[in-house]
């Protein structure tokens, strides 16, 4: 009877004229949708167990205080909920969107443990963050005294704006240098726009402009200056270019047009959704239109290329991985979101070849047998003989890691020391490379990484130089008093 009711009301409402203009019907929706959203994340946040060892928090990179403002939002507290969520992490609404939260917090959650599922906590500190910016509550972090020293920063990522943001607040002049057009790094170029929006990077790197923090962009240290004179300029520098060369395959074909790295892929396709023009997005080189795409590779990267492609209207897209799901680097829920999409993943395959006269027209690969586990613990793939077959493509684009670029002989530094990997070497408790004064965060470090672990890295680096400039302040006073 209730429903029958309901449907009456439904009916008689769809007869009655709608005398709304549309920015009112639009504004009672959002009126709507915020409530929605506000009893959504309140139900989340109640599911918070406030257990006695939290998990969430312990397996998260930066230390989220994440039982605290769960139970700030489950009690309506917003704004005291965004003090305490941007507390520890720079960039909290970034994270809420791209962290692999199913590895992280909400995979070691006590009630996700018990089987009852996760508390969607990536999506509460999502909210929290774009209330706190919706509300006016985020504001720049100026500081309190001016201390007369500058800092440069090398690299406009996740772990340059954490540090700059981090060594502006303590009264630093922060000068970041990075080669592109835009400030961001992968957040900007990287990332696809359907995972993370640009205007939310956008606001983010204003903010620290409005703080205080001084942009050069399309400045490239070798060209526009060397490491030396940017030692000379500041008490110290932090290196944080990230590593963006391509790790590649060799294989019979391999030089034919269409086989296109990840990055470039993904860095036109943002380019066009930011309104820029890119020839080989136009003339089709890099644009999966009408296209069969093959993407080689199973991290995160690989998700964004197969989902990319997928929106700009592949005829079909398949992704090919050595090893079976269970064994993916990248994160299960891209996985899932993936497969939602129409993307078809061929398991257990490995790339040999590539055919084509000057074009690819397909993917040789051979099919994988997981073996008795190597020295980490993982499966080593053997290849099943006899078991060869071909991928029809149109575009293959790998997806198969990334690698440090030389940055001694592009730095002009010879005396930069780096590991047998060719990212920086460090002292992992000072975060100072082998220059004096020189230190160096994020995925130059530890390779090929996570956001998050970028931002701790930048942080803890920002600490270190302050530390550093400190100790510099001091012996010079010292030696200025003794003569």
């Amino acid at each position: 009877m209730a429903s029958q009711k309901m449907l009456g009301f439904v009916h008689t409402a769809q007869k009655m004229p709608d005398k709304r203009t549309a920015e009112e019907r639009r504004q009672d929706f959002a009126e709507i949708y915020a409530r929605f959203t506000d009893q959504r994340a309140n139900e989340q946040a109640n599911r918070c167990s406030q257990c006695g060892v939290p998990f969430c928090q312990v397996h998260c990179p930066v230390s989220n205080n994440i039982p605290d403002w769960l139970k700030l939002t489950a009690e309506g507290r917003l704004e005291e909920a965004y003090e305490t969520s941007q507390a520890t992490n720079n960039f909290p609404e970034i994270c809420g969107r791209i962290c692999p939260q199913d590895r992280l917090c909400e995979g070691n959650c006590v009630i996700e443990q018990s089987t009852h599922g996760a508390v969607t906590i990536g999506s509460v500190e999502k909210y929290i963050n774009d209330t706190a910016w919706e509300q006016g509550w985020v504001k720049p972090r100026t500081p309190v005294r001016e201390l007369g020293l500058s800092v440069g920063i090398v690299g406009a990522g996740p772990a340059g704006l954490a540090a700059a943001e981090e060594l502006r607040a303590k009264g630093y002049e922060v000068h970041v240098y990075d080669r592109h057009d835009r400030m961001g790094g992968l957040l900007v170029y990287g990332i696809p726009g359907f995972k993370l929006e640009k205007d939310v990077v956008g606001r983010r790197v204003q903010l620290l402009a409005d703080a205080g923090v001084i942009f050069h962009p399309n400045f490239e240290i070798g060209r526009d200056a060397s490491l030396a004179d940017l030692r000379d300029r500041h008490v110290s520098v932090l290196i944080a270019t990230g590593v963006y060369k391509a790790r590649d395959i060799k294989a019979p074909g391999c030089g034919l047009k269409n086989i296109v790295p990840a990055l470039d892929y993904l860095t036109t396709s943002n380019k066009v959704s930011l309104g820029d023009s890119v020839a080989a997005f136009e003339d089709g080189s890099l644009n999966a239109n009408g296209k069969k795409v093959v993407v080689l590779g199973g991290g995160d990267t690989a998700m964004d290329c197969v989902r990319t492609a997928i929106r700009q209207g592949a005829t079909s897209v398949k992704c090919l991985y050595r090893r079976d799901r269970k064994n993916m680097p990248g994160s299960q829920r891209e996985v899932a979101h993936a497969e939602e999409e129409g993307v078809e993943f061929v398991w257990q395959a490995a790339p040999e070849g590539f055919t084509g006269d000057d074009v690819v027209t397909g993917v040789r690969a051979v099919r994988i047998h997981l073996g008795v586990a190597d020295a980490t613990g993982r499966q080593t793939p053997q290849v099943i003989e006899g078991s060869a077959f071909t991928e029809e493509a149109d575009l293959v684009i790998k997806a198969l890691g990334f690698e440090p670029e030389d940055l001694p002989g592009a730095f002009g530094a010879p005396d930069l020391t780096t590991t047998r990997w060719g990212t920086l070497l460090v002292d992992h408790r000072t975060k100072m490379t082998s220059l004096d004064g020189v230190f160096a965060a994020g995925d130059i470090v530890r390779g090929a990484s996570l956001v998050v672990w970028a931002i701790r890295d930048g942080r803890d680096a920002a600490e270190a130089m302050h530390a550093y400039a400190q100790a510099e302040t001091e012996r010079v006073a010292l030696a200025v008093a003794a003569e």
